[in-house]
């Protein structure tokens, strides 16, 4: 049985911009994109608000869900906490014909091209390392060492870049989610006539 929606991944290195590009996304591209809430173990910071940023649950919770197979994919970061795509969330958003954006990181990202090779996936990085410290410092939510490690794995996930369809080098919001946008219109036309 085919199925209507598309999938669509948005990964990169932690600061680079992906929550504020995918926002942005959702309010003015004009597709039906709906973004996948994952679930994850670690506690919510201020704001955020349980199923409309992660699903927050304990790690017992995770771990049973991880044994019954809940997962599209799933990982731990940094040693610390668990993250995770939901299959049952990703398959009723497809079904209901919708565009489901997964924002995660890049293991998850390979994880999820491995399986499903009707993936649309865009890298998201900033222009350099530099400005990638530069942002992940302003954010304020890491001390030095977690950021130099973040900066470390960022490194390394820069090596998986010519695994994705698109690259899109996030100089500023307005643009990136120009460029995203864009392309996923040239993939809605096609679907159209397909």
């Amino acid at each position: 049985m085919a199925e209507s929606g598309r999938l669509i991944i948005l990964s990169g290195p932690s600061g680079a911009g992906k929550s504020t590009v995918v926002r942005r996304l959702l309010e003015r591209c004009d597709l039906p994109l709906e973004l996948s809430v994952s679930a994850t173990t670690r506690p919510a910071r201020p704001g955020e608000v349980d199923g409309r940023d992660y699903h927050f649950v304990s790690k017992e919770r995770f771990r049973q869900m991880r044994e019954s197979g809940e997962f599209l994919e799933c990982k731990e970061v940094f040693g610390r906490d668990w993250y995770g795509t939901l299959h049952k969330q990703v398959d009723a958003g497809l079904a209901a014909g919708k565009w489901i954006i997964l924002e995660i990181d890049v293991q998850g990202a390979l994880s999820v091209m491995e399986v499903r090779q009707d993936t649309l996936s865009f890298f998201i990085r900033p222009e350099s390392q530099e400005e990638l410290a530069n942002r992940l410092r302003s954010r304020g939510t890491d001390d030095e060492a977690a950021i130099l490690r973040r900066l470390e794995v960022a490194a390394e996930e820069l090596q998986a870049l010519q695994r994705y369809n698109f690259e899109i080098v996030n100089r500023t919001v307005e643009q990136s989610v120009d460029e995203i946008c864009q392309k996923l219109m040239q993939y809605s036309h096609g679907a159209k006539h397909a």
